[in-house]
């Protein structure tokens, strides 16, 4: 008996190489065909812009350079304007508040010279002009500070004999007993106070009654 390889005879399933490639000639060049064409579109270059032209885009990436440079120039400028208008303004504020009452002292400078000249009266003399001269030179000096407070908005504290105690004002530094003056009023005063404008400077000193 012979071999069924040796009858030629083959199982229904199988395929002969040779046959397979003859029932598909076109197979092979179709797919190298579709190979060139995948390869040919790889080497075409696409437009990422859509339609721009070439010189239209680099026209636009040269103008926005410029305009980054412009923006920088001016932030840098910016800058440096505000550093110097901060520097210029602290040096203002140390000066203003080294030379604050340059204004007060200059006007205090005629009530220097006024007591400057009374203390030089000599009142070792029995005449009494020259106490009188005194006196008349304290008043004046006392007229001319009077009028410098004044103008820097420098006022007196309302203190009088009788008047009603105002802690805020006023700070007792004693209490009296007084027929003619109310219990919790001014008996009298011992140091004027002041207030500048509207902010106290100094309390008024004084005797309240019991």
């Amino acid at each position: 008996m012979k071999n069924d390889s040796e009858n030629g005879d083959r199982h229904p399933d199988q395929q002969d190489p040779d046959e397979s490639m003859d029932q598909n000639p076109d197979q092979g060049s179709q797919d190298a065909d579709t190979a060139e064409v995948d390869v040919e579109d790889a080497k075409e270059p696409k437009e990422p812009f859509g339609d721009l032209a070439r010189e239209e885009l680099i026209s636009q990436l040269l103008e926005s350079n410029r305009r980054i440079s412009e923006m920088e120039d001016g932030y840098i400028r910016a800058k440096a304007d505000v550093e110097n208008i901060r520097r210029r303004s602290h040096n203002e504020m140390v000066s203003a508040r080294k030379y604050a009452i340059e204004g007060f002292a200059r006007e205090l400078l005629s009530v220097v010279d006024s007591l400057d000249q009374a203390s030089r009266v000599d009142m070792g003399s029995a005449d009494s002009q020259p106490a009188g001269r005194m006196k008349e030179g304290l008043e004046l000096t006392l007229k001319q500070l009077d009028a410098v407070m004044d103008k820097f908005g420098i006022s007196p504290v309302e203190a009088d004999a009788g008047g009603c105690f105002d802690p805020a004002f006023h700070q007792a530094i004693s209490m009296v007993d007084s027929e003619d003056v109310e219990s919790g009023n001014i008996v009298s005063v011992m140091q004027k106070g002041f207030v500048l404008k509207d902010r106290l400077l100094r309390p008024a000193m004084v005797v309240i009654a019991n």
